[in-house]
C-alpha cells in the first residue's frame, strides 16, 4: 500500500489549507446586554424551536431572512437557520456571526447547555467530543469538505496523532498515523462514517461516537490488491474470500498494481522473480494478523525470507532409513547433546522429533478420542529423528536400555515442548486479551478450551526435570520406574478432567473458530509459527490424549531391555502397572461422565420430566423406541420412548415423528421443535416394581413384541404394559436381557433369568393379528402363574 505520509508532507509544503489543521482554544467573549436569538425562515413558526428558545432566557427575534440583524455587532446575535447553505448562510458566516442548526439548538436546550461561544456554525452535536486526524487524502477539496462537516457537527481536528485523537479517518492502509492507530487501538474510520453522521444530522441525540463505528470502520485491506502463492487451492480460495470481505482484491503475480504477495512458507522457499516493484512480499502470518487486529499490520515485521530448504519443525511425519553411517552417528551425538544439555525451563526446549528405532514403540497407539476405550488402538505413531532419517540400531557404545531411555526422554521433551507451545502461544495471549477491547474469547470459552491443561503441563515439566537428571547421571542400575511411580498419583488427578471433557473442548474450539472471524485469524496466524510445526491448535490439543498410551509402550520397551537382576526391573513393572491403572481409571471415569452428560440431555428434551431423574448414582444404559399395545400408559398405538437407566425406566411420548432420536451416550440430541420439547413425560417406573419381563415369541404376524408385569407402589395391584419395538437398530432379546439384568441388580438377585418369561400368542389364547392391534388383556391370568 502507498505510504501516505509522503503525500501528506507534500500537501503540507504546498500550504493548501490551514484549518490550522488544528483546533485552537477559543477565548471566551463577554455576552453583551443586547444579546439575542434570531429564528430565521420556517423555524420562526416551528413550535418546538420556540419552546427550545425559552430554555436560554434571552430575547428572541423572528425574521424571514435574517437581514434585519445581519449587520448587528459580532457575538450579539445567534442565528438559528434551517440549512447550512445559500446566500444568507454564506453572508452570516463571512461576517463571523454564530450560527446554529435546528438540531443543535434543540439538543443544547434539552441538555441545558449554554449557547456556544465558538463562531463555527454548529448544525448538530453528533460529533461532540470527537477528535479526528486524517491520513491518505490527496484531494484538498475532499479533505476540506470532511473538515467542514466534522466542525458543523461539533467535532475537532488535529494535524498529528496524539493521545487526544479519538478517531483516525484514513483513505488507505499505511503510513505512520495508521501504524500509530493500530498500535494504540484508535478506531480507523472510512469517509462514509462522516457522511453517514451528516446524513443523520436532523436526528435529535444521534452520536457518531456510539453509532456506525463497526459498520464504517476502514477495512483492513482497503485498497490492497493481494496475490497468494504456494497455498493449496482450498486454502487459497478461503483466504481470497476473507480478503474480499475485508476490503481487498485478489489478483495474480502479473498484475502491475499488486500491492502484496502473500507466500506459504511451507511450500515455497524462494520469492518469485517477477514481482511489481512496489509490492510487499510477506508471510501468511501478516494476512491473518491483519484480520485479527482489524487493521493492516506493518509489513516489515512479516517479510518473507528465502531459505535453502524447508526448516519448519515436524511433529509427526514418516521417514525412510538413511544410508551413511557417519551421518547417523553425528545425528545421534547431536540429539544426545540437545537432550542432556537442554535448559531446565520447558519454554526453552525445542520441539524435538523423537528418534525412530526398530522396537515395539513404533506401534504406539494414539487414542481416537471420539469413540472407544482409552486403551484401544486407533493408529500408529512413526517416530523419527530430527532430520527425518532412522537412527542406527544398535547404537555404538550405548546399551539397549540406555538407548530406550534416551528415546523416552526425547519424546517427553518433545511432548513438554508441545504443551509449552499451547500454553505460551495460544493460552497466554488469549488471557491477556480478556481485559482489553481486543478480546477474542470470553472467560468461559477460555476455561472450556484450556482450563484442564495446566495440571498436565506442570506434572510433565517436573517429570522431565527428573528424567534429565537421570540422563546427566546415567548408570545402568538407575531407577527409571521410580520416577513414574512418584508421579502416578498426579497423573491420576491431571488426566481424567482433560480426557473426559475433550469432546467439549473440541466442540467449543470448533464453534468459536467458525463463529468468531478474529479468533479464526488468530489461530491461523499462530499456526504459521515454526513452534506449531504447521499444526492447528485442535491437532496439538490431541497430544495429551495420546501421551499415556505412548508412555505405556515406552515403559514396556524399557522393561524388555532391563535384566531381572537389575534393581529397576521391579520398579518398571510397578510403574507400568500404575500407568495402566491410570488409563483404566480414565476409561471408567469417562464412561461415567458420558452417562451423566447424556442424562442431562435426556432431561432437557422431556417436557415435565421429574427432577429426581438426575442423580449422581444413576447412569444411562439404553433407549428403545416402542409403540404401546395396551392402554395403561399413554394409549394404544401411541409412539413411546423407553429410556433405561441403572435403576429406573423413563417412559415418554414422542411429540414429533420427525424428531431425530438419541441412540447412544455418544450421540447428542439434535432435533428441535418450534414449540416446546420433543418428548412428553408419561411415567418414571422404578425397576424394583417390575415383576416379570415377558418375551412374546415371534410369529409371521407378531414381531418384536414384549410386555412388562409391574406392581403398583400405591395399591400393590399388578398391571401389564405391552409394547412392540419400532426401532430397527434394537435387538429385542438383547434389550430384554439388559433390562432383566438391571432389574435383578435392584432386587439384589444374582440370577437375572428368573425375571424373563417367554410366551407365544397361541398360549395366551389370542389371535396373532390381535396382538399387533394391542389386545393383550387376556394374558393377565396366564402371566400371573409366573409371578
Amino acid at each position: 500500500m502507498e505510504d501516505t505520509e509522503q503525500t501528506e508532507n507534500k500537501s503540507s509544503s504546498e500550504k493548501p489549507m490551514e484549518c490550522s489543521d488544528v483546533d485552537e482554544e477559543f477565548t471566551k467573549i463577554d455576552i453583551q446586554e443586547s444579546f439575542r436569538l434570531c429564528l430565521v425562515g420556517n423555524l420562526a413558526t416551528d413550535e418546538s424551536i420556540k419552546d427550545a428558545a425559552k430554555a436560554f432566557e434571552v430575547s428572541v427575534e423572528i425574521s424571514e431572512d435574517g437581514s434585519e440583524w445581519i449587520d448587528s455587532p459580532i457575538n450579539s446575535t445567534v442565528f438559528v437557520v434551517e440549512e447550512f447553505s445559500g446566500p444568507l448562510f454564506d453572508s452570516l458566516k463571512e461576517k463571523g456571526h454564530r450560527i446554529l442548526g435546528p438540531t443543535s439548538f434543540k439538543e443544547l436546550a434539552q441538555q441545558k447547555k449554554p449557547l456556544p461561544e465558538n463562531p463555527r456554525p454548529l448544525y448538530s452535536l453528533a460529533m461532540e467530543g470527537v477528535v479526528v486526524c486524517f491520513t491518505g487524502f490527496r484531494k484538498k477539496e475532499e479533505l476540506a469538505r470532511l473538515i467542514l462537516l466534522i466542525h458543523n457537527m461539533g467535532g475537532s481536528i488535529r494535524k498529528d496523532m496524539s493521545s487526544k485523537v479519538t478517531h483516525l479517518i484514513a483513505n488507505c492502509c499505511g503510513g505512520d498515523k495508521y501504524k500509530y492507530a493500530i498500535a494504540f487501538r484508535v478506531p480507523i474510520m472510512s469517509v462514509e462514517w462522516v457522511h453517514n453522521a451528516w446524513a443523520m444530522r436532523t436526528q435529535i441525540g444521534f452520536n457518531a461516537h456510539q453509532h456506525g463505528l463497526t459498520e464504517y470502520k476502514l477495512k483492513p485491506f482497503h485498497g490492497a490488491r493481494v496475490c497468494f502463492l504456494g497455498f493449496p487451492e482450498d486454502e487459497r480460495k478461503h483466504m481470497a474470500d476473507i480478503l474480499i470481505e475485508n476490503g481487498g482484491t485478489p489478483t495474480d503475480i502479473e498484475d502491475p498494481a499488486c500491492t502484496h504477495v502473500v507466500i506459504d512458507e511451507s511450500t515455497t522457499t524462494s520469492a518469485p522473480s517477477q514481482v511489481p516493484p512496489s509490492a510487499h512480499i510477506v508471510k501468511a502470518e501478516w494476512f491473518w494478523a491483519s484480520v485479527q487486529n482489524e487493521g493492516c499490520v506493518p509489513e516489515k515485521e512479516h517479510l518473507f525470507q528465502e531459505t535453502v530448504g524447508n526448516t519448519t519443525p515436524r511433529l509427526s511425519v514418516g521417514s525412510t532409513p538413511g544410508s551413511v553411517r557417519a551421518r547417523k552417528r553425528k545425528r545421534l551425538r547431536q540429539t544426545a547433546c540437545r537432550v542432556l544439555g537442554a535448559a531446565s525451563s520447558p519454554a526453552s526446549s525445542p520441539l524435538l522429533d523423537p528418534v525412530k528405532r526398530r522396537s515395539s514403540v513404533t506401534d504406539a497407539t494414539l487414542l481416537s478420542c471420539s469413540a472407544g476405550s482409552f486403551l484401544d488402538s486407533s493408529s500408529h505413531t512413526h517416530i523419527e529423528d530430527s532430520e527425518g532419517e532412522a537412527a542406527e540400531t544398535p547404537r555404538k557404545n550405548l546399551s539397549a536400555r540406555h538407548q530406550v531411555f534416551l528415546e523416552l526422554l526425547q519424546t517427553e521433551s518433545n511432548y513438554v515442548g508441545i504443551l509449552n507451545t499451547i500454553m505460551t502461544l495460544f493460552k497466554a495471549p488469549l488471557e491477556e486479551m480478556l481485559e482489553g477491547e481486543d478480546q477474542l474469547l470470553n472467560a468461559t470459552e477460555l476455561k472450556i478450551i484450556f482450563g484442564n491443561l495446566p495440571p498436565i503441563y506442570q506434572t510433565h515439566c517436573q517429570m522431565l526435570e527428573e528424567l534429565r537428571f537421570i540422563a546427566q547421571n546415567w548408570a545402568e542400575d538407575v531407577s527409571i520406574g521410580n520416577v513414574f511411580l512418584k508421579f502416578a498419583p498426579d497423573l491420576m488427578k491431571a488426566y481424567p478432567p482433560f480426557v473426559n471433557f475433550f469432546e467439549n473442548t473440541r466442540e467449543m474450539l470448533i464453534n468459536c473458530d467458525e463463529s468468531k472471524p478474529r479468533f479464526h485469524a488468530f489461530l491461523k496466524a499462530r499456526q504459521t509459527r515454526a513452534e506449531c510445526g504447521r499444526q492447528s491448535l485442535q491437532e496439538l490439543l490431541i497430544r495429551p490424549v495420546q501421551r499415556l498410551p505412548s508412555i505405556s509402550l515406552l515403559l514396556n520397551d524399557t522393561l524388555k531391555h532391563t535384566p531381572k537382576s537389575n534393581s529397576d526391573h521391579s520398579a518398571l513393572e510397578n510403574a507400568l502397572s500404575a500407568i495402566r491403572e491410570v488409563m483404566t481409571h480414565i476409561n471408567e471415569d469417562k464412561r461415567k461422565t458420558e452417562g451423566q452428560m447424556v442424562m442431562f440431555d435426556i432431561f432437557n428434551e422431556i417436557d415435565n420430566c421429574p427432577a429426581q431423574l438426575i442423580s449422581s448414582h444413576r447412569n444411562f444404559i439404553n433407549r428403545c423406541d416402542v409403540m404401546e399395545l395396551s392402554d395403561g400408559l399413554s394409549g394404544r398405538g401411541d409412539p413411546l420412548v423407553l429410556y433405561l437407566f441403572t435403576d429406573v425406566l423413563e417412559v415418554c411420548k414422542k411429540r414429533s415423528k420427525a424428531f431425530n432420536s438419541l441412540k447412544s451416550p455418544n450421540t447428542a440430541v439434535t432435533g428441535k421443535l418450534q414449540n416446546g420439547k420433543p418428548y412428553k413425560h408419561i411415567k418414571l417406573m422404578p425397576l424394583a416394581t417390575i415383576r416379570r419381563v415377558i418375551d412374546i415369541k415371534e410369529t409371521d404376524e407378531c414381531h418384536k413384541v414384549f410386555a412388562l408385569m409391574c406392581r403398583s407402589t400405591q395399591d400393590l395391584k399388578e398391571k401389564l404394559y405391552s409394547f412392540t419395538i419400532t426401532d430397527d437398530d434394537i435387538d429385542k432379546i438383547t434389550f430384554l436381557k439388559t433390562l432383566c439384568r438391571h432389574t435383578a441388580n435392584n432386587a439384589c438377585q444374582a440370577d437375572a433369568e428368573t425375571f424373563l418369561a417367554s410366551l407365544d400368542p397361541q398360549t395366551l389364547d389370542i389371535e396373532t393379528s390381535d396382538v399387533c392391534l394391542g389386545t393383550l388383556g387376556k394374558a393377565f391370568k396366564l402371566v400371573k402363574l409366573f409371578v
